[in-house]
């Protein structure tokens, strides 16, 4: 016999609405074969009860005398259910046993299974003596097998043999009830199975579907829609929530991070950290979390909560083999994703390096990877800082901060100084509340999440570079690690932009004095005199040179050379060009300036020559100017009328300026 009780509300459906419309011949066949068997009558207590009061129901205008109680026994002897009982002290007893109603008509009617009628005075048993007892036993209706008793109970002296057939025809006509009733179960259980094979067939095809649907896409975005979209589907009565621990944020807002600090989390914490389902009840609601995996780990935790509602053994074997497939899905797609981002990446530090490469001028190069940083990381601000390792400070030399550029700090301060210790880069979600250094970069800019990297050539910090976002958390782990990637190539751009600029500097530079050599000195006239009105030369030379190379040697000579050198540099302005004519020669190109204003600076070197150096000497200058109106202009005039100039300072007594 099936489980009656688990079957209830499909029971009661089908009595309300089914068998009240169906006479026995419309029932199936296979339901009107079926019997209750031995091994199901210790099972038929409720079935017993339920009928006894179908029939109660049905039997309102049955003709019982006044006062007769009715009892149903179980075949065991105990009491199934009863109508009636009489007033006063006389109270039926509550338990039936067979023992305790001895040879009254109940007892006699279990023993043979024959009607029988007692009377009063005949009961052994106190209880019964004021009553007499008739008995129809009920039996199955193919195999003849006793399933009942039922038991009339008048006052005595009151019962005669046509109340005993009375009782018979109840007997059968419960008999009926129970046999609806059995009936009703067989269809309840019949019904409830299929209906279970109805929503197991469902089930396996919505996992077949979905399956096919998760395995076909590519994107994270999609495969997290589809599986809480079937999850909605098949348990609109759930509330299921996805939580992530991966750096990813979705615009579904069943997709949540999962934060392993916060209490009410537990519960999924436990099941993503041991990849197996966990559940706890609160109350009527029960809360389930299934780890969501793939082949390489567990990437969250589905959580469903359902307030009140069944969910069995099979549902849980549905979600757990939906989650299953779900983790596999998503672990193929975010590799399909992270795949794409990494040839993404590729392209970008191709195009980066090749950018860098192509321009040797540190500025330029700089500026452009600033702004690339700024768009590849979606960052607010960007800091690329060269070290100068005599001065012991690093220095602003590309930013998207105008203020801030050229800025200096000292070389074991913020993050730059963790790094020049560490030679390790630097992930912070959020300054505020986690700050293990101070940063004026932060603090201005007013940022919380922070990338940097040192650039490393040979081993060694030759700069660094910071990232920065005013939002807490916005830069992952994979930014981190290209960043790290992209901080290679920013030292070799850094060092080569460096280098370079080192070279040309000692290309274009008198080594001696610090002074401009004279070719570079050349093509920046010959550039200036193509976009300029005018301009002036002044020619320096040490007076008497010679002889002081002959009196206190050429270390004392290159002594001398230095110091007019100086001077020559501190009294011009910045757009200016002092060079090294040759010799004891120096020469000043003074962009767009008169004769006179260029004669004064000349006085003013001069005067300061023979004022300032030790041992003193004193110097002759030559002075000359170009203008648009010149039927000739060239370098070439520029310094012959110079040089010309020179020659009468010197054959007019020496430590005075000419004019050409």
């Amino acid at each position: 016999m099936a489980n009656h009780d688990g079957n209830r509300g499909i029971t009661r459906y089908i009595q309300a609405n089914v068998l009240p419309s169906l006479t026995p011949s419309e029932l199936p066949t296979w339901v009107q074969r079926q019997d209750l068997s031995e091994a199901d009558l210790p099972y038929i207590q409720a079935l017993l009860t339920e009928s006894f009061a179908d029939w109660n129901e049905q039997a309102e205008q049955f003709p019982w005398l006044a006062g007769c109680s009715i009892v149903l026994l179980h075949p065991d002897g105990t009491k199934a259910a009863c109508k009636g009982e009489p007033d006063g002290d006389n109270r039926l007893p509550a338990n039936w046993k067979t023992e305790r109603i001895g040879m009254t008509a109940a007892g006699s009617a279990l023993q043979t299974c024959r009607p029988a009628l007692t009377r009063g005075d005949e009961h052994e048993f106190e209880a019964f003596r004021f009553f007499d007892m008739m008995a129809a036993p009920m039996f199955t209706r193919s195999s003849g097998l006793l399933c009942g008793v039922l038991v009339g109970l008048m006052p005595a002296g009151q019962a005669q043999a046509g109340e005993l057939k009375l009782l018979q025809a109840a007997a059968l006509h419960l008999r009926s009830c129970l046999y609806r009733r059995f009936e009703l179960m067989l269809l309840g259980d019949h019904l409830h199975s299929t209906e279970l094979v109805r929503r197991e067939e469902r089930r396996s095809t919505l996992l077949f579907e979905a399956m096919r649907k998760l395995n076909d896409h590519i994107y994270v975005e999609d495969v997290l829609s589809e599986v809480l979209g079937i999850l909605d589907q098949v348990y609109p009565f759930c509330c299921a929530d996805l939580f992530l621990s991966q750096d990813y944020s979705s615009m579904n807002e069943k997709v949540k991070p999962l934060a392993f600090h916060q209490q009410e989390m537990d519960l999924c914490w436990k099941a993503f950290m041991d990849g197996e389902i966990r559940e706890e009840f609160q109350g009527t609601n029960r809360r389930i979390a299934f780890p969501l995996a793939g082949k390489q780990g567990v990437y969250g935790v589905m959580l469903l909560e359902m307030r009140g509602k069944p969910f069995d053994e099979a549902d849980l074997r549905f979600v757990t083999m939906l989650t299953g497939v779900a983790g596999t899905a998503f672990e193929k797609a975010k590799l399909h994703e992270q795949a794409n981002t990494l040839v993404g990446e590729l392209r970008l530090i191709n195009e980066l390096t090749q950018r860098l490469n192509s321009s040797l001028k540190l500025k330029d190069t700089m500026t452009f990877a600033t702004d690339a940083l700024l768009d590849m990381f979606k960052a607010d601000y960007c800091f690329i800082l060269q070290l100068d390792s005599f001065k012991a400070q690093f220095t602003v030399i590309a930013s998207n901060v105008p203020e801030m550029t050229t800025e200096v700090f000292a070389a074991d301060y913020g993050f730059c100084g963790v790094m020049l210790s560490t030679k390790e880069p630097i992930i912070l979600s959020d300054y505020h509340n986690a700050t293990p250094v101070h940063s004026r970069i932060m603090d201005e800019t007013i940022s919380r999440s922070l990338l940097a990297s040192p650039l490393i050539i040979n081993g060694e910090v030759i700069g660094a570079v910071l990232v920065t976002h005013r939002l807490p958390n916005h830069f992952s782990y994979d930014n981190y690690k290209l960043l790290q990637v992209l901080a290679a190539h920013l030292g070799l751009a850094v060092s080569n932009a460096t280098m370079h600029a080192e070279m040309r500097r000692m290309v274009i530079t008198d080594n001696l004095t610090g002074l401009f050599a004279r070719h570079y000195l050349n093509e920046r006239i010959q550039r200036r005199q193509l976009r300029d009105g005018s301009g002036s030369l002044i020619l320096v030379d040490i007076d008497h040179f010679k002889k002081i190379n002959d009196t206190f040697g050429h270390q004392v000579g290159d002594v001398i050379l230095m110091q007019v050198s100086s001077i020559v540099q501190s009294a011009i302005r910045d757009s200016d060009i002092a060079a090294r004519w040759g010799g004891e020669e120096l020469a000043i190109y003074l962009p767009q300036l008169g004769l006179e204003q260029t004669k004064r600076i000349a006085e003013r070197i001069r005067r300061r020559v023979e004022e300032e150096t030790d041992p003193k000497v004193t110097v002759s200058c030559g002075v000359s100017q170009w203008t648009t109106a010149d039927e000739r202009v060239s370098v070439e005039s520029l310094f012959y009328r110079a040089d010309m100039a020179l020659y009468d300072a010197k054959h007019s007594g020496r430590n005075n300026v000419a004019v050409g």
